[in-house]
């Protein structure tokens, strides 16, 4: 308890605020980076689930099923210790928004596959009979309705990557947490620094956390009313 209350140790924090700033800013690049990238590779498999193509929907199972089940951490050693013994050689943080981008994405193309199959068949069928292509039937016509069913998940998906980011700090990534790590072991402050670290995580997460359960009320409510205007129909 005395550490926590020492008011000498949390000005050092203050003075040091600078490191911290710039780790959150390293953090919230590459989680923008990742959720833009994790979003479009979710969206390129999600639509192979259920491509007519049976090749397609082999490379989702495979892709899916492989990151999904292996540990983020062994996918970014791969990119950051392996690749370069084959003279593959990529930047620090790029190799975080990869490894946070292909893992994330195996659960936003199986969060999206959900949505494209709530959205009835017969929209799929009409789509390509009025002579659009498999891709166009997506984007126009199943795409926005899906949308409605798995934003709240989408967003619980971009919560976790954020939280997930904290990878970097393993490959020297200079984020948050390995700004915390090194700060920390420098001044012996460890309880004033994992609290920070703990407050600016929750100022990154607390919002899209919030926004996901609203609309996620906002949906059953609307689910409700059409539930309630088809009973009414039918009386």
């Amino acid at each position: 308890m005395g550490a926590l209350l020492d008011a000498q140790s949390w000005r050092t924090l203050l003075e040091n605020w600078p490191i911290f700033a710039a780790g959150l800013l390293q953090t919230v690049v590459a989680s923008v980076l990742s959720m833009l990238l994790a979003a479009a590779i979710g969206l390129v498999m999600g639509a192979f689930a259920l491509a007519p193509v049976r090749l397609l929907r082999w490379v989702n199972r495979v892709y899916v099923e492989f990151f999904r089940n292996t540990p983020l951490l062994v996918q970014v050693f791969f990119l950051y210790y392996g690749l370069p013994q084959v003279h593959v050689v990529i930047p620090t943080l790029w190799v975080g928004v990869l490894g946070l981008s292909i893992y994330t994405g195996a659960y936003i193309a199986e969060v999206l596959r959900a949505g494209f199959q709530a959205v009835p068949r017969g929209q799929m069928e009409a789509g390509l009979a009025s002579g659009l292509t498999y891709s166009q039937v997506v984007r126009r016509i199943i795409l926005p309705q899906a949308l409605r069913f798995t934003l709240p998940p989408l967003t619980n998906q971009f919560v976790n990557l954020v939280k997930n980011s904290q990878v970097l700090a393993l490959i020297a990534g200079f984020d948050l947490m390995y700004q915390t790590d090194s700060w920390s072991s420098q001044t012996a402050l460890y309880v004033q620094a994992y609290i920070a670290a703990a407050v600016l995580y929750l100022a990154l997460t607390l919002p899209l956390a919030t926004w996901a359960r609203r609309m996620e009320r906002r949906m059953n409510r609307q689910l409700q009313r059409r539930a309630d205007a088809g009973v009414t129909e039918v009386a």
